[in-house]
């Protein structure tokens, strides 16, 4: 009642109001009359009539006002939601969520004021005291986690108290915020870096005053570097970071440095040219004071369900020392890479791809911008550029043009084809029924045809692109017919036979001569069209055999199963003696020699003599079944002992001397669950050989040897270890394969010195780094090791010498969840020393990357240290420092 008392006086009041009559005076009105045959009865009005009436009321001139929401306002809240109407005022507490046009809201506690269109929001204390719940704003893809907010929804305008945002890798934390609008903030004392711990990172750039345009920019003006929470010196009076989405076109801030040899330097500088969404190219360069410089041209380019691919270009002047000293020299390098590789989606019936490595065969040893150790070992660079296309006929017919090069960086021998093509019709059964299957001789008879033209090259590096390189090249056609078919005899013998004809066109041949001036015999070539024409005969015959022995159920080993595929073939050649010439060898013209004027071809030229030759060949495998050591398991598992044994020789009827040609013994197998990949093979000779290492027409054991003596022997071992099978893979292709390499490390890890970013930590396995750093850590070391053992025998004259005897060694460890090491190292057992030598040391530092390598002995002694920030947007703020290892002495 005391509650109510002022409503219900109020209430009095009204109701006495409300039974009050007013009086006032009325002026006085003149009457008029109507007449009463103009007046139309109301009550026979039509329907028509009533259409007519217009309505004497106007139309509101006072606007509608407009509502205080524009739009539906979505919330929630685990304590309590309060509207007040009076003050337009929304309240969520605990875990309060808004949703309202085109914002999301979530904080401890939110008020909205829709009067005002203006949002707060802040942190509430917990059950302990301390605040919780830190705003959540988010607008479209821009996320800030602040102390406090206040933002107005219809200007778009917002102050905002120690907020945090994220912006492509960059994590920005400021005192004071401002936005202007949906493109524009303003920052007081704000902290941005690439740490994943923005409130405590490992380092930050504070900025006292800040323009940021999200997706666009960052400009700043005096900014510091803070590394530990210690201010350092460096920085710079004003800063600007591009933050766009897509690429753009920038420079590329050069390393300094200095070297004894080549003087103070400029690295790594340059342009990247953002050009396109599927492609790109960037231009770096080197400049050393003594004169040296270096320009290299990357691209990469790709485009969704079609290709993909990378272009990389690289030119150094090397010039050593100064001019006028004794040690001065000056050299050019160069090196050509490109990949590229066509989805099999884009066009299943064509097929483009590439993969070049070319130029200079000392490139990898002598290039100032790379430490590739795995690549300056490889001897040998290759490239192949080829287009394939198959045209869907009956027969269908597939063709392909290969462009091939192959380069040894020793000799500095250049092989090339310009190109090959090749063509085959699809084979073509003549006596296969439409329907069914083909057995028998007859309906098996199947033969195709297939051509081949190549314009083959031989150069070397010096006459690389001249027109010396074109002047003594090699080009053809060959033709060839096969025919064959295959039948069973006695059931369980599988015979095949077939026959081929080959024809082979050349545009060059040879004559050869005695020449009675010089006194020499003196060949030339003869050009225009020529030909020749061969055949050959072959039939094998096969059959497997399955044993097994068994042991017992109860026995571990409970049996082991050997497959043995012997087989005999038969080849037949006969001689084309009409294609062979003479030629005197002196003036006297009584002795002659025999020559082919096909023999320079690239398709070889045809055989003199005759071959009518038998093989026998013999492959085992070996495989047992071995009780599983899992006793829940009711059968044996499978283990192969040995995946190949494999035994082959030939008889040549047609020889008049030594028939027998050596039998060679190869095996293979894989143990220890495959890590254990183990090989051998061995050379038998059955003859004899005299004092000057000829075989003769005597069998050793008849000389008083063995039965077969050993000629040559080698046995290769590569076992590979490690914590998990996970720390073991690796999916990625680096530089060093790309090169040419091995893909491991078992002859070191290679240093790009355009991008250091690469790490030993393996990112694909960051997320079961992550969990094993919870736990106990020197409980689960992770680490890796590999092993390389290789022995070469040799008895071709009775040496009995080990030529090859060498293991190689490479591991890595991880020492804690942040520190790396890793070696690679070996021993030449036959000239008894150390082969290259790595040592690998790695720290990861979260958001920066410290490692140091050092080759301590052997011509690529030298060693290096870098300290970084991983992430590519700062990539240019490090500290690099190595000693490079003296290239004369290679």
């Amino acid at each position: 009642m005391r509650t109510n008392l002022f409503h219900i006086v109020l209430l009095s009041f009204f109701l006495t109001l409300g039974n009050l009559k007013i009086y006032s005076q009325e002026n006085p009105t003149k009457s008029v009359s109507i007449p009463v045959d103009k007046q139309k009865d109301s009550v026979n009005l039509g329907i028509s009539d009533v259409l007519k009436v217009k309505d004497t009321v106007k139309n509101d001139s006072i606007k509608k006002k407009k509502p205080l929401l524009e739009g539906i306002v979505k919330r929630k809240a685990v304590d309590y939601e309060k509207i007040d109407q009076k003050k337009k005022q929304l309240t969520l507490y605990n875990q309060a969520e808004l949703y309202y046009k085109d914002f999301e809201l979530k904080s401890g506690i939110i008020v909205f004021d829709y009067e005002k269109n203006e949002v707060y929001a802040g942190r509430i204390k917990d059950s302990v005291g301390n605040l919780s719940q830190r705003p959540v704003f988010k607008q479209g893809t821009n996320v800030i986690e602040p102390d406090s907010i206040r933002f107005n929804t219809k200007t778009k305008k917002a102050l905002v108290w120690n907020s945090r945002t994220e912006q492509g890798e960059f994590r920005v934390k400021a005192e004071i915020s401002k936005r202007e609008n949906d493109s524009v903030y303003f920052m007081k004392n704000a902290r941005f870096t690439t740490s994943e711990n923005i409130e405590d990172p490992e380092y930050y750039f504070l900025a006292r005053k800040i323009k940021f345009v999200p997706g666009k920019k960052v400009v700043s003006g005096l900014t510091n570097m803070v590394i530990a929470d210690v201010p350092t010196p460096l920085g710079l009076p004003f800063a600007y970071f591009p933050m766009s989405e897509k690429a753009v076109s920038g420079f590329i801030i050069p390393t300094f440095g200095d070297t004894r040899q080549r003087g103070y330097f400029l690295q790594n500088g340059g342009y990247y040219f953002a050009l396109s969404d599927y492609y790109d190219l960037a231009v770096l360069g080197d400049y050393y004071t003594n004169g040296s410089y270096a320009l290299r041209f990357e691209s990469s380019y790709a485009q969704r369900y079609r290709f993909n691919g990378r272009v990389n270009i690289r030119f150094e002047n090397q010039i050593f020392s100064e001019k006028g000293f004794p040690d001065y020299s000056k050299s050019r390098q160069y090196n050509i890479q490109w990949s590229h590789s066509q989805d099999p989606k884009a066009s299943p019936n064509s097929r483009f791809s590439a993969s070049v490595n070319m130029g200079s065969s000392q490139y990898f040893r002598q290039s100032l911008n790379q430490m590739n150790i795995g690549s300056s070992m490889n001897n040998n660079l290759s490239s192949s550029v080829s287009y394939s296309r198959t045209f869907q006929t009956v027969p269908q017919v597939n063709m392909s043009i290969t462009a091939t090069h192959s380069q040894n960086t020793n000799s500095e021998q250049i092989d090339m084809t310009l190109p090959t093509f090749q063509a085959s019709v699809d084979r073509i059964y003549p006596f296969a029924p439409k329907n069914g299957t083909k057995k028998g001789i007859l309906k098996n008879i199947n033969f195709q045809y297939n051509i081949r033209g190549e314009n083959r090259i031989r150069t070397t590096d010096s006459l690389f692109f001249k027109s010396e390189m074109f002047r003594d090249s090699k080009n053809g056609f060959q033709h060839s017919i096969p025919i064959s078919t295959n039948f069973k005899v006695f059931k369980y013998f599988s015979v095949t036979t077939s026959t081929n004809y080959n024809e082979v066109w050349y545009f060059k041949t040879i004559e050869k001569a005695y020449n009675p001036l010089t006194n020499n015999v003196e060949t030339k070539d003869v050009n225009g069209f020529d030909a020749f024409r061969t055949y050959n005969f072959n039939a094998s015959i096969g059959t497997t055999i399955y044993g097994t022995f068994n042991f017992g159920e109860d026995k571990k080993i409970q049996a082991i199963r050997h497959v043995m595929r012997p087989g005999v073939s038969y080849g037949y050649t006969p001689s084309f003696e009409r294609y062979y010439d003479t030629y005197a060898l002196d003036a006297t013209g009584t002795t002659y020699a025999d020559y082919t004027r096909f023999e320079n071809g690239i398709f070889g030229a045809p055989g003199k003599s005759y071959s009518n030759n038998i093989g026998m060949s013999l492959s085992n495998t070996f495989e047992a079944k071995v009780r599983d050591k899992d006793e829940t398991k009711t059968e044996p598992k499978k283990v192969m002992l040995l995946n190949n044994l494999n035994f082959s020789t030939s008889y040549n009827i047609a020889a008049d001397s030594l028939p027998w040609s050596p039998m060679r013994i190869t095996g293979g197998t894989n143990l220890f669950n495959d890590k254990l990949n183990l090989n051998f093979g061995t050379t038998l000779d059955p003859y004899a050989i005299d004092n000057s290492g000829r075989r003769i027409q005597k069998y050793n054991i008849d000389n008083g040897g063995s039965l077969f003596r050993m000629t040559s022997a080698n046995v290769t071992v590569n076992y590979a270890l490690a914590s998990s099978e996970l720390s073991n893979t690796s999916s990625t292709v680096n530089q060093t394969e790309m090169n040419g390499g091995r893909p491991d490390d078992l002859f070191g890890r290679g240093v790009d010195l355009s991008d250091q970013r690469q790490s030993m930590f393996d990112k694909d396995k960051k997320e079961e780094k992550d969990k094993k750093e919870t736990e106990f850590y020197s409980l689960t070391i992770p680490w890796d090791l590999r092993l390389a053992y290789s022995l070469t025998f040799s008895n071709n004259n009775r040496e009995n010498k080990i030529v090859g005897n060498s293991l190689m060694l490479s591991g890595n460890i991880d020492v804690t969840p942040r520190w790396k090491m890793g070696f690679s190292s070996g021993y030449d057992f036959v000239n008894k020393g150390v082969t290259f030598t790595q040592l690998r040391f790695e720290r990861d530092l979260l958001s920066w990357r410290m490692d140091f390598n050092w080759m301590p002995i052997g011509i690529y002694s030298s060693w290096g240290f870098f300290i970084g920030i991983k992430s590519s947007v700062l990539s240019d703020i490090k500290w690099d420092k190595r000693s490079l290892p003296d290239r004369r002495l290679r």
